[in-house]
């Protein structure tokens, strides 16, 4: 079986890549660390297994498995990332992933998943699973427990980039979108996470980061 890993870490990627190697039926058939070459390197290798990073060098990998899932709906693929499952995993599944799981846990669950994943079935952590569970059953119609948790992905992301330091010019190149759309999303960050002014909204961004990067 063969698989694309896309990270923006190189060391990630060689670590994985390790694990990987390692099984006498599965091989890495290519690695990159970019939405774009990645969307190349999949059509190129056409990849039995595709693992994606939520944080990519030129954008969102949910972006990624989007464009993916739409292209070749046949595509499977699980997320690896250290950010908080809570918050990406089911967005990751709804995205078209059949899997989603922390780096944290790689040690000791990446080739379980990896083989789930491979065999068409949805692959999520026990305390992922239990979260879905409990909001199916108790908290329909509820609201989310977390702010955070009611951002759109395009807000997310770019809450996430604000986390970073980066400046409203500088995640409009990144996402190709206008200074004014991003002045926009800004001002919808501020209402739906309750920060005063911009300055608070950096803080509440970093703080975010701090505790979910």
């Amino acid at each position: 079986m063969r698989i694309l890993l896309v990270d923006d870490h190189p060391l990630v990627r060689e670590g994985l890549s390790a694990r990987i190697e390692a099984q006498s039926d599965l091989e890495v058939c290519g690695e990159t660390g970019s939405i774009q070459a990645a969307m190349v390197e999949f059509a190129e290798k056409v990849p039995d297994l595709t693992i994606v990073d939520i944080q990519l060098e030129d954008g969102n990998g949910i972006d990624l498995i989007k464009d993916i899932h739409t292209r070749y709906p046949y595509a499977k693929m699980l997320v690896v990332s250290a950010f908080d499952e809570t918050l990406y995993a089911e967005r990751a599944l709804r995205a078209g992933a059949l899997g989603y799981i922390s780096k944290r846990e790689l040690q000791e669950k990446v080739l379980e998943a990896i083989r789930t994943v491979l065999s068409g079935k949805r692959y999520l952590s026990g305390k992922m699973t239990q979260h879905l569970l409990n909001q199916a059953v108790n908290q329909k119609g509820q609201p989310a427990s977390h702010p955070v948790e009611r951002l759109s992905n395009r807000e997310l992301e770019v809450f996430q980039m604000i986390g970073n330091g980066m400046t409203t010019a500088a995640i409009a190149g990144q996402l190709h979108l206008s200074v004014h759309t991003i002045d926009t999303h800004r001002e919808k960050l501020r209402h739906k996470l309750g920060a005063k002014n911009g300055a608070e909204l950096m803080k509440l961004a970093v703080q975010w980061v701090l505790e979910n990067g």
